[in-house]
């Protein structure tokens, strides 16, 4: 019988880590979740609080991490994502893209474990190429309101290569592409809780722009299945892991109307500064190393997120 693996997630009680714990625990892994909840919530991991291979640390990444016994596996999952928090917080957000990033790769050098981290197709900012592939460099705005966001994950994507070949860390960089699903926050600011919170409220949807900029959006079941495939893998360079399926912002909005059955309307407001006009992945690299490509349509997905969004989640 293989020895049980250990893994740390830092950000593990938000969104995507969240789902990337309980995942980790079905596995048969011994996790260790970091957070210190500034946009995670302890009601992301209540299903787990009582596994005793779970193990929850309130913990600020930006501040140097110690972590008893042995780790084969560092997730660095850590950092608010959402538009709403890029002129909220935009020190945090810089901060655990870099200081963050620097501690959980020191941390990862000190007990040999394999480290991925969680990059973003943000990268790219608003991009001049499309689809986007890999080797892609970005068209990024480094002093717009987003660049918070998109400098701290390009500076944790280099200093995560720079541990990499310097350290000789076995890193993993996963480009994750608009993801969605349960347990995403109400006042996450991104299209679909957006849309979704408006449907069940019975507001008026708000278009950004006149909605024909267009998404490629995935459910969250099919990224943390690239996640766990890429770590598993032996793949070094970045993977974009996204859904290639194009929505347009109206089209999405549409879909949410219908599963939700609300009668909202749709009302226009000026697209924000730097706000891409398409985003979509190429996933040949995916494909071709790890075997992957997303499963679940948006449909099916939206429904299950309109479900646990109207069930009071």
């Amino acid at each position: 019988m293989a020895p049980e693996r250990r893994a740390l997630v830092t950000g593990g009680a938000g969104f995507l880590g969240s789902h990337l714990c309980k995942r980790l625990v079905a596995e048969g892994y011994s996790v260790v979740c970091m957070d210190n909840l500034r946009t995670g919530s302890l009601d992301n991991i209540a299903s787990l609080r009582g596994e005793p291979r779970f193990e929850y640390i309130d913990h600020d990444v930006t501040t140097y991490i110690r972590i008893a016994g042995g780790l084969d596996e560092v997730y660095h999952f850590a950092s608010p994502a959402s538009p709403a928090d890029f002129e909220r917080i935009p020190i945090p957000i810089l901060k655990v893209g870099a200081i963050g990033t620097y501690n959980s790769l020191g941390l990862a050098l000190a007990k040999n474990a394999r480290f991925l981290l969680a990059s973003t197709s943000e990268v790219y900012g608003d991009p001049l190429v499309h689809p986007q592939k890999e080797e892609y460099w970005g068209n990024v705005n480094p002093i717009g309101t987003r660049g918070v966001y998109d400098e701290a994950k390009r500076y944790a994507e280099s200093i995560t290569m720079a541990y990499h070949r310097h350290h000789h860390v076995d890193t993993r960089i996963m480009r994750i592409f608009n993801t969605f699903g349960p347990s995403m926050r109400h006042d996450d600011g991104r299209m679909i809780p957006n849309f979704i919170g408006q449907a069940l409220a019975g507001k008026p949807l708000t278009i950004y722009g006149d909605g024909s900029q267009t998404r490629s959006v995935q459910f969250v079941d099919d990224l943390i299945e690239g996640t766990y495939r890429l770590m598993q893998s032996d793949e070094t360079r970045p993977v974009n892991i996204g859904n290639p399926v194009e929505y347009s912002v109206r089209d999405v909005a549409e879909l949410i109307l219908g599963i939700s059955g609300s009668e909202s309307e749709m009302t226009e407001k000026p697209l924000p500064d730097d706000d891409p006009k398409q985003r979509c992945p190429d996933i040949s690299r995916a494909k071709e190393v790890l075997g992957w490509e997303p499963k679940t349509p948006a449909r099916k997905g939206l429904e299950e997120t309109v479900r646990w969004f109207a069930g009071g989640g």
